[in-house]
Order: C-alpha cells, then structure tokens, then sequence
C-alpha cells in the first residue's frame, strides 16, 4: 500500500529526492499553507515533513486522520504538539545531529562579533564614518564562558571557547563531574556560573523550567559588564529585563539569534547600542539544511519500508536488527489491543476506527507493518 507523506515546508531537494525514490512511498511538496489549508489537506497523509514554519498543533493532529510519523527537520520541537501526537500514536522524529556545529559555530561567532562590535562598526562605516575609538572592543582570551546546557551544541561551543584558551564553566544538571572532567571543564553550580563568567552562552531547550531562565534576578546575581549570548531559544531570556540591564550598563553587551516572539516586533530592544541580532540564523548553513534534510528524509523513508524508529521524541528509537527480534511481541500486543478495542463498549476502538486510523490493516490477518 502506498503511504502519502507531505513536505509543507522549504526542504533541501536532496531530501524530497530521498522520499521520492522510497518504495511504496507518495510524495508530495505543498509549502506555504495556511493553517486552514494544512488543516484540510492533512487528513489524506501518513506522513508529515516539516522544519520550523509549520505549526502542527492539536487541532492539526486531530484533523490528520491517516497521520503515523511526523518528521522535523532540525532539532527544535516547538512548533509540535509532541503530546497530541503521543496520545494519537503518531511518532514525533527529529534530527539532532543535523544542525549542531552550525549552531555551536553561529553561538562563537556571535560572542566574538558582541567583543569586538564588529556590527556596530560595520554600520559606522557605511555610513561614511572612522570612529576608531568608539569600538573598543574586549578580548576572550583567558576570559571565563560560562555554558548554560552541554547538550550538543553546548558541548561544541565549550570545546572551541578551549581552543580561544578561554576557562570554561559548565552548569548542566545532566552532565556528570567525570563526563566533565574528560572535558576538560568545570563543572559548577548555575549561581556560581552566573557570578564568575565573563560572558554567559545559553544553550537549552525551552521548558516550563528553563523559561525566562535569565531575568532581572539572575541578572543582578551576574558580573557587572557581562556579555550574554542566547543561540537556543527565544524565551529563555526575558527581554524586558535585559533589556532594563542593557540600558544600565550593567550587562555589557548581548547577542541574540532567537526571540520570544519571531519575527520580533520589539524594536525597542533591537535599537539598543550593546545589542547585536540576528534573524534565527543558527541552523542556516546550505550544510547544515542539506544535512538535516537527508536525515529527516531516509528516517521517514526508513520509517515506512523498514519499520524502522530512530530519533523519535515520544517513542523508543528501534534498529531494524532489534526490530526483527521484537516483531512478534509487537504484533502480538497489536493484536490484542485490537480486540480489546473490539469489545469493549463505549471505547473509542471498533472496527471502524481501527480501520481510519490503519485503513492498510485487516483485524484478524498479518497484512500490515509494524510498528
């Protein structure tokens, strides 16, 4: 049976490729929709490949009938609703290896580019001026980064501030002391981080816990002239307290790639002197799109053909090897949900869900594809 999967935003066309060569698999490009548009046309796929313009909220998930596995290309969930997903047994997949060095590259340059102002300079002169002495700048030899998150990114960004021979402390709540210490960093606590780093890189994902993580509190608890640089997401840093501090003078300088709202309309803060922005250009590297693209598209492809599972945020990733072995015990399991499902009044199972939500499946025969 052929499996529908729509890509409903920009993809690298060695990615549409890949899915459109898979076996047994339909592919079609609609970038550009509407919420309504995406909502009416969701309900005839399998499988969805998005990055990070289309929003699959719950309302979309429940609009999508036939849906088993969304596809993310980057590593940035939070424009699905992985909890609606789970509870319809649609696999949520990313790619988190995909955009790493670009975004931990992006991370460096921006913290460079916020020492030496260079924007601010760059500006000056094309507007026909030589201000030499209105840029001085500050070096990042021998001064202390501290890194909010050593995810992967984070980890990256700690190993090339090693290479600039700056002292780096880490405050990860995941990351254990000899992980760290094979590192060759130290490990310390977030208030010790925020009292001692010469510049502050964030580098977590957005949660209920990590949400406006640098505030007016936190803030006040930093180095009088500290730089903060947020690569991550848009959130974490409250805007309207950074930008009281950048106003006082008591955070030096900030670089930002992520907003709390994107496109910003906080202009008032883009016109602040100490700020440098950019436009969520972390992940745009034609390396990094290419990259995350190809990976997104053999996963959804593997997904399919194979049975195949890896980098999904709401299910076990399982090898193709691994696959085989547990096979039988998945079709047993499916088999008797299903005839719970059948059974039981009242439930949301019989046989004609079952059937919309697998229309390739018949009850009572092995003519399907786990899992």
């Amino acid at each position: 049976m052929t499996q529908k999967v729509l890509i409903s935003d920009t993809l690298s066309k060695e990615g549409i490729e890949i899915l459109k060569k898979a076996p047994g698999i339909e592919a079609d490009v609609m970038t550009n929709l509407t919420k309504e548009e995406l909502k009416g046309v969701i309900k005839d796929y399998d499988g969805l490949v998005i990055r990070s313009a289309t929003k699959v909220t719950a309302e979309i998930i429940d609009a999508a009938v036939k849906l088993k596995v969304i596809g993310r290309a980057g590593i940035g969930l939070d424009n699905v609703d992985a909890a609606a997903a789970s509870k319809r047994g649609i696999v949520v997949m990313n790619t988190p290896g995909g955009n790493t060095i670009t975004t931990a590259e992006h991370a460096i340059a921006m913290m460079l580019s916020l020492a030496r102002k260079i924007p601010q300079a760059t500006g000056s002169m094309k507007t026909g001026k030589w201000e030499k002495s209105k840029f001085m700048g500050s070096e990042v030899y021998n001064k202390t980064l501290g890194v909010v998150g050593m995810g992967r990114v984070g980890s990256i960004v700690a190993n090339r501030a090693q290479g600039l021979r700056m002292n780096v402390l880490a405050y990860d709540p995941f990351l254990s002391p000899e992980a760290a210490e094979k590192m060759g960093i130290t490990l310390v606590s977030f208030d010790k981080l925020l009292a001692e780093a010469d510049f502050i890189t964030i580098h977590t994902p957005l949660t209920a816990e990590t949400r406006n993580l640098i505030n007016k509190a936190t803030i006040e608890k930093m180095k009088k002239g500290v730089y903060i640089i947020n690569c991550a997401r848009g959130g974490i840093v409250c805007e309207a307290d950074l930008q009281e501090a950048l106003a006082s003078g008591r955070v030096g300088g900030a670089a930002l790639d992520v907003f709390e709202e994107e496109p910003t309309k906080n202009r008032e803060l883009l016109a602040m002197e100490n700020l440098i922005a950019t436009p969520h250009l972390g992940a745009s590297t034609d390396e990094a799109q290419r990259n995350v693209a190809i990976a997104i598209a053999q996963q959804v492809a593997d997904y399919f053909t194979k049975g195949e599972i890896r980098n999904a945020v709401n299910f076990p990733s399982v090898s193709g090897e691994i696959l085989n072995l547990i096979r039988p015990f998945l079709t047993l399991a499916e088999k008797m949900g299903l005839f719970l499902a059948q059974t039981v009044k009242g439930g949301r199972g019989g046989r004609d869900h079952i059937q919309r939500r697998h229309p390739g499946l018949q009850p009572g025969t092995d003519d399907h594809r786990l899992p």
